[in-house]
């Protein structure tokens, strides 16, 4: 193992780390020890004061916390504190982000590529009984797409662009700014998802202007499941009314009032009660991540991937993944025939990874991992590829 590394001081904290040689952290980042003791606390709270923890005096019950968690979120990607709301998935958000444009008169198309995650798609898919029409740019080699293909599908009829910032399948980093740009030039709105990028490439919404970031905590920040959120820039906040709310974005929720009136701030963004019990078990991901620093872990990702890149080549593997390092995220998909099988069997000898159709194998080494490790996956895939 190398031992010149000072983020390795961090593999302690996550204990899985000691069992498994754990490469799928785009998909499901490790668990933190300190996961577990969240988690105790809201059962504690729970446990010992029932209803009263939704607020205690003091500051420091859940509702509290979940506001206390999107601010600490939106420290990751210099967010300005109350500008950030917690959620259940990336989908919803989506269509609450959708809820609030009028797609009835000419400015009503929706324009992505046909790289982005299957959920925001079918969600868009589904808006076009209300008028939206889709403006999908095709991807030429499956890997990513030209910006500029993007930027000139933009223009006056476009209501809002819904863009990855990293590609799932391929790890593709996409340049974002200059789709933004024309964007706002025509006068429509984006909405990005960093879910793929949060934690492993650094983020500025406010040097990117961008309109709407959605994402999640399950992967590069290992923050675990149903902790999503959404970032609405601080101009637009007063204006922003969708149609997709609930009991907890009035202004005065409990006071349960049957004449709606949103929220000032970011509670407007909220639906029905918010994701209690997982923000606690998110939070630990988020502060270690900003203790070590997105940039230092997006220095070693480059580094590691590149290896990977070159050891995977090496192999005669196939590489789904982009070549330029500056457009690659944290990923490197590797393809072979039978890689769909071997992932289980990798799965197996304690190799955690996955596997995408049209992508190949996801090998996606932190902060936390090591290059023996990448060496130790290319070689147990020769192994598997060979027939052992």
């Amino acid at each position: 193992m190398t031992t010149n590394d000072p983020l390795l001081k961090w593999r302690e904290e996550f204990p899985i780390l000691a069992k498994k040689t754990y490469l799928i952290n785009n998909s499901l980042g490790a668990m933190p020890r300190a996961a577990r003791a969240g988690l105790n606390h809201f059962a504690d709270m729970w446990e010992n004061d029932g209803v009263v923890a939704w607020h205690y005096p003091d500051g420091s019950g859940w509702l509290d916390d979940c506001e206390k968690t999107a601010d600490l979120i939106g420290s990751v990607i210099n967010a300005k504190p109350g500008t950030m709301m917690l959620h259940l998935n990336v989908a919803s958000l989506t269509a609450q982000v959708l809820s609030s444009i009028d797609f009835s008169g000419p400015r009503n198309r929706i324009v992505y590529d046909d790289m982005q995650f299957t959920s925001p798609h079918y969600v868009c898919q589904a808006w076009t009984r209300y008028g939206a029409q889709l403006e999908i740019v095709k991807s030429d080699d499956g890997i990513g797409v030209d910006v500029q293909k993007i930027v000139d599908a933009i223009d006056e009829r476009t209501a809002i662009v819904p863009i990855s910032h990293v590609y799932f399948r391929s790890a593709y980093l996409q340049d974002v700014k200059p789709i933004i740009e024309k964007a706002h030039k025509v006068g429509a709105k984006v909405l990005l998802d960093i879910y793929q990028s949060i934690g492993t490439v650094p983020i500025d919404v406010q040097d990117l202007n961008v309109d709407f970031a959605v994402g999640g905590s399950v992967k590069w920040v290992c923050g675990g499941p149903n902790v999503c959120y959404l970032y609405i820039r601080p101009d637009l906040m007063k204006d922003y009314n969708p149609a997709l709310t609930g009991w907890i974005s009035h202004a005065r929720p409990f006071r349960f009032e049957m004449e709606f009136e949103p929220h000032e701030g970011a509670w407007r963004a909220a639906t029905g009660t918010p994701p209690v019990v997982a923000l606690y078990s998110a939070r630990p991901g988020y502060e270690i991540i900003k203790q070590v620093g997105v940039e230092n872990i997006r220095a070693k990702s480059k580094r590691m991937t590149a290896h990977l890149f070159e050891k995977a080549r090496e192999a005669g593997f196939k590489v789904n993944s982009p070549t330029n390092p500056e457009r690659r995220g944290g990923t490197v998909c590797i393809n072979f025939e039978g890689a769909s099988k071997a992932e289980n069997k990798l799965i197996e000898r304690g190799f955690i990874i996955d596997y995408r159709p049209g992508g190949g194998i996801r090998v996606s080494p932190h902060f936390y991992n090591t290059l023996d490790e990448i060496d130790a996956i290319v070689e147990e895939m020769k192994k598997i590829r060979a027939g052992s």
